[in-house]
């Protein structure tokens, strides 16, 4: 009698407690944010993150009656690491969201998982165009490379810059970058005379830009991902190319603002095409700045950090939208077409591509208050994703 009493009540306690979880899952939201906090691409990684932080810290961890719950993994870098971790917070944590993605072959990678779970896909920072057509759960909130790469290419024939070497990284958006800036700039007139394309892994930069200084063209376009513009810059300069009269120019990750003054002087008047500067001129993207800095011991922000900050924005606004209801294709119906005022300027979501559309502005390396930034000089407004208008 005493064992029958002793299993019921451990019964009824199991039940108890399954029936606790259950209602603190459904009271939590969750949000599971793939990284590369590792690896080649970890300052990627590392703004990201500080960025969500930042937003949960000001925008609070309630919304529409649910707590939402921050769930960061490291994949290194590495898509089969990315593939197995989204399964893993998808089957086992139960996320309602994932984010993140700091590279093109990790987003496609999880691609698959979003759609046959129905969960939302939200790209903080892989910029290859193709990326949001592999899943009707993918939203952007980074960028598109061919964004800016068509956006120097406008500039370039019009400042003098004919002739032109590209140099990108062998993958996704390096091959983008390659061929919306070779198009571009032949429609507008001008040459692309030579196509070189470096290792993503390990890359040695030396014998391609001596290459290049044996051609002379009037200018080096470059595409290298966040964190490799440094070592660019710095082989660029030792090999004199700048005295040779070859100009450098290129997307905005050649002079990230998180490895800007790094560079040195050698970095000042390179003009590159980007969608977020440090420098933007706005009381928003002030605030942004001075908040990120003093919540990350004196780290400048960069445009990984406010495709990060953004995205935030918009799983927050989609749980509001839905009142905390519904499952993943409310939450994805509540996401697009989303319209605000972003630190890097005006931006929203479009409703039929799940693209960013933002402002791509041209910029200049320049000395202010003794440190180095992209000033921006010139500006085009709410450019889409060419690589989806061809």
């Amino acid at each position: 009698m005493k064992k029958r009493l002793f299993l019921t009540a451990t019964a009824v306690a199991v039940a108890a407690l399954g029936a606790t979880s259950a209602m603190a899952q459904a009271d939590t939201f969750k949000i599971g944010l793939i990284l590369p906090l590792t690896g080649q691409q970890a300052s990627t990684g590392k703004q990201i993150e500080a960025a969500t932080r930042l937003y949960m810290a000001q925008n609070g961890v309630n919304m529409a009656g649910k707590k939402i719950e921050l769930i960061i993994k490291d994949d290194g870098g590495i898509p089969d690491a990315s593939k197995r971790i989204a399964q893993e917070l998808v089957v086992n944590d139960k996320v309602n969201v994932l984010a993140g993605f700091g590279l093109t072959p990790i987003a496609l990678a999880v691609a698959p998982i979003a759609t046959q779970s129905k969960t939302p896909q939200v790209i903080m920072a892989a910029a290859t165009s193709i990326i949001t057509e592999a899943s009707p759960y993918i939203i952007r909130t980074s960028f598109t490379i061919p964004q800016s790469a068509v956006a120097m290419a406008d500039w370039a024939p019009k400042n003098g810059i004919k002739k032109v070497v590209t140099l990108v990284s062998d993958y996704g958006p390096g091959i983008d970058a390659e061929r919306f800036f070779k198009d571009r700039l032949t429609f507008n007139g001008g040459q692309v005379i030579e196509s070189l394309r470096v290792p993503l892994r390990g890359p040695d930069f030396a014998p391609f830009l001596q290459k290049v200084r044996d051609i002379k063209p009037d200018a080096l376009f470059v595409f290298v991902p966040s964190g490799a513009g440094a070592a660019v810059m710095k082989q660029f300069l030792e090999r004199g190319m700048d005295k040779a009269g070859i100009k450098l120019i290129g997307t905005g990750d050649l002079t990230d603002d998180d490895q800007l003054n790094d560079m040195g002087d050698g970095a000042l008047n390179v003009v590159t095409s980007h969608h977020y500067s440090a420098a933007h001129p706005s009381a928003l993207n002030k605030k942004f700045v001075d908040a990120f800095e003093k919540a990350n011991k004196g780290l400048r922000p960069n445009f990984m950090a406010v495709g990060g900050y953004d995205g935030m924005r918009v799983i927050y606004e989609a749980l509001r939208a839905t009142k905390g209801a519904g499952g993943g294709d409310a939450l994805l119906a509540a996401m697009k077409g989303q319209i605000f005022e972003s630190p890097r300027g005006p931006m929203f979501i479009d409703a039929q591509t799940r693209d960013v559309v933002h402002n791509m502005y041209l910029r200049k390396v320049e000395k202010k208050d003794g440190k180095l930034y992209n000033v921006e000089f010139d500006v085009i407004k709410d450019m889409k994703d060419p690589g989806k208008t061809r």
